[in-house]
């Protein structure tokens, strides 16, 4: 989504502390010096390192078990007595689990009940949230029913999509004009004008979007972009020879998808990232599902984001207000985690196998996001009837 602006594009600074906004992202928002500065010494430790090759950094560091849970096999559930048993242990594990994480559809009269008299706000994540997870991230489409579904949840509430993708591209592919949009894992947000503390923050410029309505435009990482790009070349070169390996540039991000290389040259993969991220302390790698991500070393996420639309939307600070975060990866944990502290929110987590959360219920997949969102419309409507 390409958007236009008349302001020049901030430098990133330290700003004073003090101010009282409850994001705390006026300060300290930087976790390293800035780039046009040298780094100070006495600051960063030295660590010897192997000669590149052996692979046996990856394998100490535990990126290798990182790319292998990643994204666990999925295991085929059969219905007996409307609970879904499994022909093995682990989707017996995956019933148990659902105890824990339980259904928000078969949850929803609970959710709904809380929700009366409430603003709610809806959040999602768009990979394996709003559209399956698929071998080509290019061909990651949703389908023309979800996004319906998302089109009449945005008429009754207000609406964003969290993705780690870029900004642009994410829009491109949602393609919803009534929607709030934050890119590489919200590091890149869209929100509108609201003349909140959010506004005056020295990483907001005003811009306008498609239909010529002012937003602003909030980049916190925006001094990484000419170093994400260089990885991102440098990743492009470098993975050229394996099979099956794919990079993104997602702006203010890097993606390493190894979802359609043999595993036997996951440690390859994963040697030539490490060789390459070991030159750039100020980014730091993180784990998707059969995705290495190279991200700037700040103190931002999605949790962060949520926190920050919120605020933009006037719906920061009040104890009328329900987020609800729909996301299936390990970055929405983030999400998940500032709307559990002190019950602010629901997190549904995405997932048809056991794994551990910060997220209160749970959905299958797509398919029951599509459901979820639906039965909140017809909640509403009952509500306004």
């Amino acid at each position: 989504m390409e958007l236009k602006s008349n302001h020049s594009s901030p430098v990133l600074t330290d700003p004073v502390p003090g101010n009282k906004s409850r994001l705390g992202i006026h300060s300290n928002l930087l976790s390293y010096p800035q780039s046009n500065g040298s780094l100070s010494s006495g600051k960063y430790i030295t660590i010897p390192r192997k000669k590149p090759g052996k692979l046996d950094d990856v394998r100490s560091n535990g990126w290798l078990d990182a790319m292998k849970s990643s994204s666990p096999p999925r295991k085929k559930l059969i219905k007996d007595f409307n609970i879904e048993v499994a022909a093995d242990d682990i989707d017996i594990a995956y019933c148990s689990w659902m105890l824990k994480y339980p259904s928000a559809l078969k949850s929803f009269e609970k959710i709904s009940k809380n929700a009366k008299n409430k603003k709610i706000a809806i959040f999602l994540d768009y990979d394996g949230t709003l559209s399956p997870i698929v071998d080509d991230p290019d061909r990651a489409f949703m389908s023309d029913a979800m996004r319906s579904a998302v089109r009449d949840v945005a008429k009754y509430f207000p609406t964003a999509i969290i993705s780690g993708r870029s900004r642009d591209k994410v829009y491109d592919l949602v393609g919803l004009t009534e929607l709030y949009y934050a890119g590489s894992h919200g590091m890149d947000i869209m929100s509108p004008v609201s003349h909140t503390e959010s506004d005056g923050h020295p990483n907001c410029i005003r811009s306008t979007d498609q239909q010529g309505k002012e937003v602003n435009l909030f980049q916190p990482a925006r001094e990484f972009i000419p170093m994400i790009d260089e990885v991102f070349k440098t990743l492009v070169e470098n993975t050229k020879d394996i099979k099956g390996a794919k990079v993104e540039n997602h702006k203010f991000c890097a993606s390493v998808h190894y979802r359609n290389v043999e595993e036997k040259n996951w440690p390859t993969i994963a040697q030539c990232v490490h060789d390459i991220l070991k030159d750039y302390p100020r980014l730091r790698l993180t784990h998707g599902r059969k995705v290495l991500e190279i991200r700037p070393v700040i103190d931002w996420n999605k949790g962060k984001a949520v926190e920050f639309l919120l605020e933009s939307l006037g719906l920061s600070d009040s104890d009328d207000v329900l987020p609800i975060y729909i996301g299936d990866d390990k970055t929405d944990e983030d999400a998940f985690k500032v709307l559990r502290e002190g019950n602010r929110g629901y997190g549904i987590l995405v997932s048809s196998v056991p794994k551990e959360s910060k997220a209160l219920y749970s959905v299958k997949d797509p398919s029951e996001v599509k459901k979820f969102l639906k039965a909140l419309v017809r909640w509403k409507k009952f509500e306004e009837a």
